[in-house]
């Protein structure tokens, strides 16, 4: 007796005979090797009729999040990170004291007088 079950289950419709390996065009790949400063190499596959000039210098390095370079022995260094700046500190950079001073007392002349509390 049969089964019942599906010849094709788990195949894709329009698949080929079974470990058919050649399905479609395989465009010719230029594979370019990158290395961060911690010695990890990160493999890109680019297409070959790509310029050279379009191939990129420095990629981020997937495994560390450095900067990789295509120079093994030159990897490129980390730029010296600026620390995060909060909204404040931007805003001291622009002001001085005394003008955040005049700005908090206009700030709370206007507050102040949309509540009718002014005091004179």
């Amino acid at each position: 007796m049969v089964s019942g079950g599906s010849a094709i289950r788990g195949s894709r419709v329009g698949a080929g005979p079974m470990g058919e390996q050649d399905r479609g065009f395989h465009a010719e790949r230029v594979r370019v090797s990158y290395w961060d400063a911690l010695g990890n190499e990160t493999v890109r596959s680019f297409a070959a009729n790509l310029p050279e000039e379009e191939i990129p210098e420095t990629i981020d390095s997937p495994s560390s999040g450095l900067p990789a370079g295509r120079d093994k022995e030159n990897p490129p260094t980390v730029a010296k990170l600026a620390p995060y700046k909060t909204h404040l500190a931007y805003v001291k950079e622009r002001r001085s004291d005394e003008e955040a001073a005049e700005l908090l007392e206009e700030a709370l002349l206007q507050l102040r007088t949309r509540r009718g509390t002014v005091t004179s």
